[in-house]
């Protein structure tokens, strides 16, 4: 499970992603309402912990943006305001769940849990990109009929690539899905890491599948 943390307290920032590592779940953090809408527009999250009162804006306005972007990932509103009219206006926004602080981490993972579990399809299991085939869900890929052994960094590359077929994606965006937000996007990595992939791609074959874009990142289409 991936799961985006968009809280401006460090500390709590830290507790979270501390304690949701030790249930084996991946996190990325962002402490700002830019940052945020950023990480969400361009990475694909299984549920997104939203704080309320952010710099640069509201939560709730965030939510909303997001919902008005065609975002349906699964969001939990976290915060210190627990008045009634503040959870209608939580939910009202496009919120699937709201709690209020202090919380008890067993009840949020429960609820984090939760909400992935019926997280609804945010695009298709399958997508096929000219002759290569990706199965999101088992992680299956194939490329003109033959099946690719890929590690789990090469498919969450590619996983990456292909939710944004046709689209540029920057460093910044693909070094956040792969690896998480502390990664530095201008180590060179990634571009060993693009290299194994088109190596198991035949991608020194036509059509050529990912395209580097000088100065701006890399593109899957032909």
């Amino acid at each position: 499970m991936r799961l985006l943390i968009v809280e401006d307290d460090p500390e709590l920032a830290t507790v979270l992603t501390r304690g949701f590592g030790e249930h084996a779940i991946e996190t990325s953090h962002a402490s700002t309402v830019a940052d945020a809408r950023e990480m969400a527009l361009t990475s694909r999250f299984d549920v997104l912990l939203l704080d309320v009162m952010l710099p640069g804006g509201s939560g709730f306005d965030l939510c909303r943006d997001l919902r008005r972007a065609g975002r349906d990932t699964p969001i939990l509103m976290l915060t210190a305001r627990d008045a009634v009219d503040d959870r209608v206006l939580g939910l009202d926004a496009g919120a699937d769940d709201y709690l209020t602080k202090p919380f008890a981490f067993r009840e949020l993972l429960a609820r984090v849990r939760a909400l992935s579990r019926r997280r609804p399809a945010l695009v298709p299991q399958v997508i096929e990109v000219s002759d290569l085939t990706v199965d999101l869900a088992s992680h299956r890929v194939h490329r003109a009929g033959r099946a690719l052994e890929l590690t789990a960094k090469e498919f969450a590359l590619l996983e990456c690539l292909v939710l944004h077929a046709g689209q540029v994606v920057d460093r910044a965006a693909i070094s956040t899905h792969v690896w998480d937000d502390n990664h530095d996007p201008f180590t060179n990595v990634l571009e060993v890491l693009v290299r194994r992939l088109r190596r198991k791609l035949n991608d020194d074959t036509e059509p050529r599948l990912i395209q580097t874009v000088r100065g701006a990142g890399y593109m899957l289409g032909t």
